[in-house]
This record gives C-alpha cells, sequence and structure tokens, in this order.
C-alpha cells in the first residue's frame, strides 16, 4: 500500500530540513559525540539546498530529477541508521538517528509511482 504521492512528499521536505537542523539543539544531542549534533545540521542544510532544487511541487529551481531526490533520501535513511554504529553513539544520540533513518526510509519506500499519461 504506497500512498506518498509526490506532491505529499513535496510537503514533507522544508520540515524535514527545519526539523534535522532545529531538532538536535531542542534535545541537547552531542553527549556521546559532539558529531551527533553537527551531522544532523549540517544534513538538514543539504536536505533544504535538495529540497529546493528538486523537481517538484515546491522545488524552487527545479533542477534534481524527482527520482535523484529520492535516492538521496534513501541515501540518507540508511547512513542514519549505520551512523551510530560507526561514530559509536550511544543514548538519544543513537536513538534520534535510527529514528529519523527508519522514518526516512519508510517514507520513501511508500512512495506511490506515479503513473504515466498521455497527452
Amino acid at each position: 500500500m504506497k500512498f506518498v504521492t509526490k506532491k505529499i512528499h513535496s510537503y514533507l521536505d522544508y520540515p524535514v530540513a527545519v526539523a534535522l537542523m532545529a531538532l538536535p539543539f531542542v534535545l541537547g544531542l552531542g553527549n556521546s559525540n559532539s558529531l551527533a549534533l553537527q551531522l544532523s545540521v549540517g544534513t538538514g542544510i543539504a536536505a533544504l539546498i535538495l529540497t529546493l532544487l528538486t523537481d517538484h511541487q515546491l522545488g524552487v529551481y527545479r533542477i534534481i530529477p524527482y527520482k535523484g531526490h529520492l535516492f538521496a533520501d534513501t541515501l540518507v535513511g540508511i547512513l542514519f541508521v549505520i551512523t551510530p554504529f560507526v561514530f559509536l553513539f550511544e543514548g538519544l544520540d543513537a536513538y534520534y538517528y535510527w529514528i529519523i533513518g527508519a522514518t526516512v526510509l519508510a517514507v520513501v519506500s511508500l512512495h506511490k509511482p506515479e503513473v504515466a499519461t498521455s497527452n
């Protein structure tokens, strides 16, 4: 049951980018490794730029194909899931990355393919 359309995804992108930049400060990430805070903020900035450049509803410049955006999201999800193991994040730092990574992968996996229309 895939229900996340391109339009829905475009509306999720901006709040997610802002959350990736703000939540580390709100939650006090970085207790087990300061990289936990820095990596999320950097990813949020990159996500904002990616969203601005994506060819979807709310893209401003529409340079990057939507499939490329989905590929980048998939990579971020995978990297967020493995990051706590690689950098030895513990506690809230680790849970934050695992939850965000799993959520991103879930959204991508629930993406509803677009139906080609003939003109």
